[in-house]
């Protein structure tokens, strides 16, 4: 996966902060979707990787729950997490005994599970 997230993060549209961000969400019958960070000069309009390797999959008919887990990797030494943002869609996309592995371009990695990294989620029973 090493190999396939640093190709990916050459797609990265990241003019302004220069921090390229790649993910690949992995449905829970093996098909892998990309997504990397596309930012706007309005910054809001921004979106990271890990949300749109997420959409890419629902956008091709995916659903809640599909995901056995996803991959994320930014292009520095650092292993990256997922932003907050980002940690509320994993919550609500995957189960939260799924993994979320985090990769650095020397092949570190740290895998966490969504509930560890969502420890106070908000979600659907939160609107009730």
């Amino acid at each position: 996966m090493k190999d396939k997230l640093l190709k990916l993060l050459e797609n990265s549209y990241s003019p302004y902060s220069h921090f390229k961000v790649a993910a690949i969400a992995v449905t829970k019958d093996g098909k892998e979707f990309p997504g990397v960070n596309v930012e706007n000069a309005t910054y809001g309009a921004t979106i990271c990787a890990e949300r749109s390797a997420i959409l890419n999959a629902i956008s091709n008919g995916y659903k809640r729950h599909d995901f056995e887990c996803i991959y994320v990797m930014c292009d520095n030494e650092k292993i990256g997490m997922p932003c907050f943002v980002c940690r509320a869609v994993i919550n609500e996309m995957l189960e939260s005994d799924k993994k979320v592995i985090a990769i650095n371009p020397n092949g570190d990695t740290e895998i966490h599970l969504v509930k560890d990294l969502c420890p106070y989620p908000f979600s659907d029973e939160d609107l009730k």
